[in-house]
């Protein structure tokens, strides 16, 4: 038995990650994401 090569279940779920990216960039996610990137940072090397 042979499997599919397209499997529409794996492509709806690409699709939603897609969607849910841009959603994120499109309402400022991007900004928050650094912000709390670089504190986590700074205070595991103990400046921050």
């Amino acid at each position: 038995m042979s499997r599919p090569s397209f499997r529409w279940g794996t492509a709806a779920v690409l699709l939603l990650g897609v969607c849910l990216i841009v959603l994120g960039l499109w309402r400022g996610e991007l900004a928050v994401y650094f912000a709390k990137s670089i504190n986590l940072c700074l205070e595991c090397v103990g400046i921050g």
